[in-house]
């Protein structure tokens, strides 16, 4: 399939973000949830782009059909399942694009990353990641001409093999040559590396190390000192993790977009709509306001809270409760509006 240059006029309409920005996860893992029109006409026209980020992490066609001629900037996933298949040749990734990105940006859809697979590193598509990333970033910017799309990965904590102190991340052994090719590899197309950041799980699995407080933004003083660097909350110190890790591979560090999350219920007393609303506005506040960590005071942070709903056809307990909202539309705690 041929990607061809008459798309450039149409789509040079680019809509960048400022740094400092928040944006929402919307994870549609449940049976009990309004319809995607719903959701985008309640962020659109209800909330008036109080969220004016939205990440999804499949390019389902009916959440695009929703996202078009909206001023919504978007994170469009490809699922994990899919990235071998989009890797596979440089026609199948021009196939994807061509029906997930061309055909909605001459429908108005305004979009900011495409993530190759959510946490695919490590895991059985973990090879296949860096050339599916090879291939689209092809389809996008060589063939379509689209110089303000940027293509990358979201991994996890697990990918790290040390983290504390911040200064001493670095990758795990079993998959240190795939994140240190494909952090060189981002670097060059100028593309930065998506995360996904928990506090709340790191809380939890260590609450006789980890200060509470630390974990939810609260403490006055700095908890942690790395050298010359403070650390006021854990997240920060999680943050500066991946950057040590990715100077370590490049020489610098492009750690753009950061995911985060505490959950309403499903473990007291850590989880809970109290503990939520502390933790979510205090990194709402933290993103907008300060935007940067210690180590990177030019990251330009933008976070994607986890998520929109809590969805109650994932794992029970704490995985159905990450929600900030209803599934009729109301907030579950105070955050947005």
């Amino acid at each position: 399939l041929s990607l061809v240059k008459h798309y450039v006029p149409v789509i040079m309409q680019e809509f960048f973000v400022s740094g400092g920005d928040v944006g929402v996860n919307y994870g549609r893992n449940g049976d009990n949830l309004p319809s995607p029109k719903q959701v985008i006409d309640f962020l659109t026209k209800d909330l008036n782009y109080k969220i004016p980020l939205i990440r999804v992490f499949d390019a389902n066609l009916e959440i695009l059909e929703a996202l078009s001629r909206t001023n919504l900037v978007v994170t469009i996933g490809v699922p994990n399942e899919a990235i071998a298949h989009v890797a596979s040749s440089q026609e199948a990734a021009d196939k994807w694009v061509q029906d997930h990105i061309l055909t909605y940006i001459l429908k108005g859809v305004r979009f900011r990353y495409v993530c190759v697979g959510n946490e695919a590193i490590p895991g059985v598509v973990a090879s296949y990641v860096q050339q599916a990333i090879a291939n689209l970033y092809n389809s996008i910017r060589k063939k379509a001409g689209i110089d303000y799309i940027f293509v990358t990965t979201a991994v996890g904590g697990n990918v790290l093999g040390a983290s504390y102190p911040p200064s001493q991340g670095q990758f795990a052994l079993e998959v240190a040559q795939i994140m240190n090719d494909l952090a060189r590899y981002l670097y060059a197309i100028g593309s930065p590396l998506l995360i996904n950041v928990y506090p709340y799980f790191a809380t939890v699995s260590d609450p006789e190390h980890i200060f509470f407080y630390y974990a939810l933004f609260k403490c006055q003083t700095p908890v942690v000192r790395d050298g010359e660097l403070e650390y006021y909350n854990l997240f920060d110190a999680m943050v500066d993790a991946f950057v040590a890790a990715m100077s370590r591979a490049v020489g610098t560090a492009d750690v753009k977009i950061v995911v985060s999350e505490w959950p309403t219920g499903g473990r007291e007393p850590y989880s809970s709509i109290e503990n939520a609303e502390i933790y979510n506005k205090n990194l709402k506040e933290h993103a907008t306001k300060k935007g940067r960590t210690p180590r990177k005071t030019d990251i330009n942070m933008e976070v994607y809270i986890f998520g929109m709903y809590d969805e109650n056809l994932k794992s029970g307990g704490v995985k159905q409760n990450f929600g900030t909202f209803y599934p009729n539309l109301t907030e579950i705690y105070p955050l947005w509006c």
